[in-house]
């Protein structure tokens, strides 16, 4: 299962596709499940957009063969590149993507994790891959400032990666937008780039607005004004949300996968809605236009 490792989103990708090869400069560990690898590109000249994604094939690693080998055995298919999203903006002098370990639950997920362990716990300084780049439409519009003066994060988990870079580079680039990134986790401990946004909150007071929402912590208004207790809710986007009709909103977060479909399927049931369903179908609640919203899912 490639879960968390995969971003789909309606939409045509933008072609700047090449091969770049990288080595590992740093590996950053920003919670315990996830890691932000910097990538040394040597002279290579990176274009790319905040938002978009590069791609790795796990044929390159020696240390997954094996894995490799018995799941396109299992499958009856060679395995795909996995996509992960950049961290890093287009204005910073390094290239970086960062990585959640995906889960693996018994009688639940259909396979193991691949690639995203290694990544994440077994990649040293270093390390040598090839990496194809980049791509995704989940990208701010040229016309942004047109269309609004402020821009909603919407995220959950590593939902929140591409966001990351899309916010830095906006903040850079677009002094005339205000932003109000609402992050769902678990706990304050999973909230990934946590201490990053606390230092874009402290140098932008006026540009942007931190609210985390912490579904595992009961307690979660000890941590300050920015956190709350429970789940990203109706409620909440109203709350943070004045003018439905005049805000582009960027959503991003675990969906229904092809994988949770095949199992419903099965069972002659219907998939559940995840983050980003119950999520898309609050704002359209809270009266943000169809037109407004952009989306990207991990499942």
């Amino acid at each position: 299962m490639i879960a968390a490792e995969q971003p789909a989103s309606a939409g045509p990708a933008r072609k700047r596709i090449k091969k770049l090869e990288v080595m590992v400069a740093d590996v950053v560990h920003e919670t315990p499940d996830t890691a932000t690898l910097l990538l040394f590109t040597g002279n290579d000249k990176l274009e790319y957009d905040a938002g978009h994604f590069l791609t790795i094939d796990p044929h390159q690693f020696p240390a997954l063969e094996r894995f490799t080998a018995y799941f396109e055995d299992r499958k009856g298919r060679r395995e795909p590149q996995r996509a992960y999203s950049l961290s890093s903006a287009p204005h910073e002098d390094y290239l970086a993507i960062t990585v959640k370990e995906e889960a693996y639950t018994s009688g639940v997920t259909e396979y193991p994790p691949l690639l995203s362990p290694l990544l994440v716990f077994r990649t040293p300084r270093g390390t040598r891959m090839t990496v194809t780049g980049f791509s995704g439409p989940y990208v701010l519009p040229p016309d942004v400032e047109h269309r609004t003066d402020h821009v909603v994060h919407v995220c959950a988990g590593s939902g929140g990666v591409p966001n990351f870079s899309i916010l830095k580079h906006a903040l850079h680039r677009h002094p005339k937008l205000r932003h109000t990134f609402i992050y769902g986790n678990k706990t304050r401990d999973d909230i990934i780039f946590r201490r990053q946004l606390d230092a874009l909150a402290a140098a932008h007071p006026e540009k942007l607005r931190l609210v985390h929402a912490l579904s595992r912590d009961p307690e979660a208004r000890r941590h300050g004004p920015a956190y709350r207790q429970g789940r990203v809710t109706e409620d909440l986007l109203r709350e943070w949300i004045p003018e439905p009709e005049a805000v582009e909103v960027f959503a991003c977060g675990p969906g229904i996968s092809k994988w949770d479909r095949r199992r419903a399927r099965d069972e002659g049931t219907e998939p559940g809605p995840r983050f980003l369903e119950t999520a898309l179908d609050a704002l359209a609640c809270v009266g943000v236009p169809a037109a407004r919203t952009h989306q990207e899912s991990y499942g």
